[in-house]
């Protein structure tokens, strides 16, 4: 009997563990190495927010939403699209459901089930876990070198697959520290940058202490030619929030270039001007105007402070005026949270450093997925499908290659 292909994935979240799947199931010896405790740290972190894992938008609408590396990301997301990752998760018992959103989610609305039963299958397939592993690049025989418990351990696998992720979740095994590994071995590589990430703004004092925390809800975001419905948080720092996380790469790159970056709100987009002037026209009977405003609009209080923050001296019971700045709330964001506050990362493993099977051209044998390679795109399930779809696509390749 000739012995199995060895295939070290080196990284335990969504990518690295769909390349073992498809690897161990296609009858290769895989062993998983990584850094922390436990698998799937940051795949258990995203399903705090309810395990957001794919949407359920027509797909040429949904791979759209990937920008500028959607060409490089179509033949991966055609090969495992959302119906796909439905079905799988299906499979593994636990049953999914549509959001008004479109957005798809495990009915358990948590990752630990999922987790639960996707390691299970990986363990019944015969994958190895060696965790508390910390990869230190390659010997100068070409070994995969780990620092682990013991000390330094070798591994000279016959295909290795990187999942390292991005930079945005230290604690969790994501520190970006690959990036010196990859450059000394002339791979081409992206900055990386925060993505789907919170902007400062410079709240008053008084805004600050009242607000921070709350929720705008059922806005609409425009910055560019770019316009999102949805609901954004007002924080200590500024604001984030999925319909700001939507905008945050347009955003970042302005305040980049230009040291800030004007968002504009409408809080009213379901009606015009011309019937906010017509609702506002109504006799106030003496009311402030906070309660004019809010029996005349229904704005919130964070909404109505909202106005007088941005407006200033210039906010005042006209209804003309009124109308307009509730169409026209002007955010100047002065800066970007951190990466490591960030949701994702942008950047990374330059698709033009990969040939089409997503092997590294500079490095025979090494495939790198996930996160770490140099795409974007906003929440809302769109990160998961393509972490999932890039693993088990370097995955098909290798076993095309060398399956037993």
């Amino acid at each position: 009997m000739s012995k199995r292909p060895s295939i070290a994935v080196i990284g335990a979240g969504p990518a690295g563990l769909a390349a073992a799947e498809v690897l161990s199931a296609g009858g290769c010896a895989v062993t998983v190495h990584d850094r922390m405790p436990s698998a799937g740290r940051k795949f258990l972190m995203a399903g705090r927010g309810g395990l957001n894992l794919t949407h359920s938008e027509p797909f040429e609408a949904f791979i759209g939403r990937y920008g500028g590396a959607a060409a490089a990301l179509r033949p991966m997301l055609e090969a495992f699209p959302p119906p796909a990752l439905i079905a799988w998760t299906n499979e593994l018992g636990q049953e999914t459901f549509v959001g008004s959103s479109g957005r798809v989610f495990p009915k358990a609305m948590k990752a630990s089930p999922l987790l639960r039963a996707w390691l299970a299958r990986l363990n019944a397939q015969g994958v190895t876990f060696r965790l508390r592993r910390d990869w230190q690049g390659w010997t100068e025989a070409g070994a995969l070198r780990f620092h682990g418990p013991d000390g330094e351990e070798t591994t000279m696998p016959d295909a290795t697959v990187l999942a390292l992720g991005g930079a945005s979740w230290p604690r969790l095994g994501s520190d970006g520290s690959w990036i010196s590994l990859l450059t000394k071995r002339n791979v081409l590589l992206a900055p990386l940058r925060a993505a789907n990430v919170g902007f400062d703004v410079a709240w008053s004092a008084v805004f600050r202490a009242r607000f921070a925390g709350q929720p705008l809800k059922n806005a609409e975001f425009r910055f560019g030619d770019r316009t999102v419905r949805g609901e954004a948080v007002i924080t200590q720092y500024g604001i984030e929030g999925g319909a700001i996380y939507a905008l945050s790469s347009a955003l970042r790159e302005t305040i980049a270039f230009d040291g800030n970056a004007e968002l504009q709100i409408d809080l009213r987009p379901g009606q015009s001007e011309a019937q906010l002037i017509q609702r506002l026209q109504k006799p106030r009977a003496g009311d402030s105007a906070a309660n004019y405003l809010r029996k005349a609009l229904s704005l919130s209080p964070l909404e109505i402070n909202l106005l007088r923050e941005v407006h200033g001296a210039a906010f005042v019971p006209d209804a003309a005026r009124l109308a307009h700045q509730v169409k026209h709330v002007v955010l100047r964001l002065a800066g970007t949270q951190r990466i490591d506050r960030a949701i994702s990362t942008a950047g990374g493993v330059a698709f033009a450093a990969l040939d089409e099977s997503l092997m590294l051209k500079a490095l025979p044998g090494v495939y790198a997925v996930g996160e770490m390679l140099d795409w974007e795109a906003p929440t809302g399930g769109y990160l998961l499908q393509a972490c999932f779809a890039t693993g088990r696509f370097a995955a098909e390749a290798i076993l095309s290659r060398i399956a037993p």
